[in-house]
């Protein structure tokens, strides 16, 4: 699902927090040791997002975050900014050329360049948070 976040809108958020969960507290995200990735720079994108960003000259870069149900994908385009929301169950992760790693939900994707070990460290961590959530919902 791909949401205009630009604007406080009680409704948007309700939906993100159905699909992701809420955010995590603040104890929380200290004991996962932060829970967002930092700027990552954008290498491709499905038709619907690459249309988004296009619309301005900045560079595309968008920033992870994990919830506990999901990520949610954000970047930038004029002045608004655009959350790809994936829960778990539907969050594909690939690792395609040594520095690029493909983020897909149904059929939107990302594609990101990754250079810092730190980066790719969080993306582990997602691999592992899903992982988790996976066989926690399969025991259930």
């Amino acid at each position: 699902m791909l949401l205009n976040i630009s604007y406080n809108r009680p409704k948007i958020k309700e939906q993100i927090d159905k699909e992701v969960g809420s955010s995590f507290k603040w104890l929380e995200r200290i004991k996962l040791g932060g829970i967002g990735s930092g700027n990552l720079s954008i290498n491709s994108s499905s038709i619907h997002i690459h249309n988004l960003l296009i619309l301005d000259n900045n560079l595309n870069n968008c920033g992870i975050e994990i919830r506990p149900k999901g990520i949610i994908v954000s970047f930038r385009s004029l002045l608004e900014t655009y959350a790809l929301i994936i829960p778990y169950y539907k969050l594909k992760l690939y690792k395609g050329q040594s520095q690029v790693y493909s983020i897909y939900r149904d059929n939107y994707f990302i594609k990101v360049d990754v250079k810092e070990k730190r980066h790719h460290e969080f993306l582990k961590k997602i691999l592992k948070h899903q992982n988790d959530f996976l066989q926690q919902t399969r025991i259930n």
